[in-house]
């Protein structure tokens, strides 16, 4: 019992690096020029094994964007527990601006893999990575809900504001790897945070 315990635990732990490994290459190399065997060379896993957990490489992408979603959870889980929503949402943004380096060299990894996913014929996983960028919007626009803010015109939209907020995330994301200048991502971070404070 115990052995086979030992080998269920062992076959999750696989799979898991397996995820992570899928994550990390796809947003590094893309998942057009990614491999089974890179994926299996960063996981630590012989190649044969890979097909064993994942029969093809969309699959493994489905993993890495199940990773993402893990992440973004994990992320506004720890942010939830601030009592103030705009402290989470300046959490939030200092959370993407602690990521510059990554987001310089690579981009975000949701949204490079949401572009290069959408423009493939199939059509199929683009929708997937779409649904993780509107877990963060709809995230973001609870914290805006919460914050019942109005402007001259009347009660500001939150589903608007959370756009603005990660279309601004995306955009400096997009200009700091364009750029390969982390420091896009501090000076466009600052500027959301200053326009956080200033929403009445």
């Amino acid at each position: 019992m115990t052995n086979s315990v030992d080998r269920r635990a062992r076959a999750s732990q696989k799979r898991q690096r397996l995820m992570a490994a899928a994550a990390k290459v796809l947003h590094e190399q893309g998942v057009e020029r990614t491999t089974l065997a890179d994926i299996a060379r960063e996981a630590d896993v012989p190649v044969g094994n890979v097909y064993y957990y994942f029969k093809t490489k969309d699959e493994l992408v489905k993993a890495a964007l199940s990773e993402h979603t893990a992440y973004l959870d994990e992320l506004t889980g720890r942010l939830d527990r601030l009592p103030d929503p705009r402290d989470r949402l300046k959490a939030l943004v200092e959370a993407w601006v602690e990521q510059r380096d990554v987001a310089a060299r690579y981009g975000c990894p949701t949204g490079t893999l949401a572009a290069e996913l959408g423009k493939r014929a199939d059509g199929t996983l683009d929708a997937e990575a779409g649904a993780v960028i509107r877990r963060l919007l709809d995230w973001a626009a609870r914290q805006f809900r919460e914050m019942a803010l109005s402007g001259p015109d009347g009660p500001d939209n939150p589903d608007d504001l959370a756009l603005t907020l990660v279309a601004g995330y995306q955009g400096m994301s997009l200009m700091a790897h364009a750029l390969r200048d982390p420091d896009v991502m501090t000076r466009e971070g600052a500027r959301l945070r200053h326009w956080l404070d200033s929403l009445q």
